[in-house]
């Protein structure tokens, strides 16, 4: 897939790109993108076919700030092919979805260990995450699980630790065949959520994934309701496809694995003042 202009990193200076994969987005991802553009050299944001206001807000973001390439896509697969010509060079990669917001002071931080190369040897990062149930912008809480003991969903990659990531994956960043450079695997990843706690953590993300994201959500979301993702989708059978389409016997999406994985332990309060900061 062709950029409107190609990243390239020819002076060999480290570079951090954003990599977006949205569909009907439009409650939180014009804090989403500001939470992260000073932490991103480049922001990509793959919009497969929303039909709420994302790509509206995300064309005026892109007027605000001229490192965010924007691209429709028909498939999610197409998204890992903005970023899969990278592979070997000196950059990390940061997948963000239209439900996880990040502490953007906390990502100020993050880069610069990144620059100075304090984490030159690691594949993976891994953050802290609140899974959410409830969040006040007005109060400045939010109520959730938390990783661990949840699993941790962030995904930042140094894609110089790999020769190829080739497809076909279902959406960036996920499946395909990964080749690494001799000395390094799968293996290298840094689990900052276990050295960590949520309050002295410099990579920790709200994730959304239990409350609306759309404003074409509204009114379709009972209790914790969540949105399948791509792989839970990609599992169904073809008779379920049917079933759901036509919303015969009642039958309603929503993804078993996000339960399961992101529903564990305590139910806590977090303060969320420094992921609200007012920056657009």
């Amino acid at each position: 897939m062709v950029l409107d202009r190609e990243i390239n990193n020819e002076n060999g200076a480290i570079k951090i790109v954003g990599i977006l994969l949205l569909r009907n987005e439009d409650i939180y991802i014009e804090r989403i993108v500001a939470n992260i553009e000073s932490f991103c050299d480049e922001i990509l944001i793959a919009d497969n076919a929303s039909i709420d206001r994302t790509p509206e807000i995300v064309r005026t973001l892109q007027s605000k700030f001229p490192k965010i390439q924007y691209k429709l896509i028909k498939n999610p697969s197409e998204s890992h092919q903005l970023i899969e010509g990278l592979a070997g060079q000196p950059v990390w990669i940061f997948a963000v979805d239209g439900d996880e917001l990040y502490d953007r002071s906390g990502l100020s931080l993050l880069r610069r260990k990144i620059l100075l190369g304090e984490y030159k040897e690691q594949w993976m990062i891994l953050g802290n995450v609140l899974h959410c149930i409830e969040l006040n912008l007005e109060k400045q809480y939010a109520l959730g699980y938390l990783a661990p003991p949840c699993r941790s969903m962030t995904k930042l990659y140094n894609f110089e630790k790999i020769v190829s990531w080739e497809g076909p994956c279902p959406e960036r960043l996920h499946g395909g065949n990964i080749t690494f450079r001799p000395g390094y695997s799968n293996e290298n990843r840094l689990m900052l959520y276990d050295e960590l706690e949520w309050e002295n953590s410099f990579f920790r993300c709200l994730h959304l994934c239990f409350l609306p994201r759309s404003s074409k959500d509204k009114g379709k979301f009972g209790k914790h309701f969540v949105r399948e993702n791509i792989s839970d989708k990609n599992s169904r059978s073809l008779f379920s496809r049917i079933l759901i389409a036509f919303s015969v016997l009642g039958i309603t999406k929503g993804s078993k694995y996000k339960r399961k994985k992101y529903m564990r332990g305590p139910i806590v309060e977090k303060e969320i003042k420094s992921f609200l900061s007012d920056v657009i």
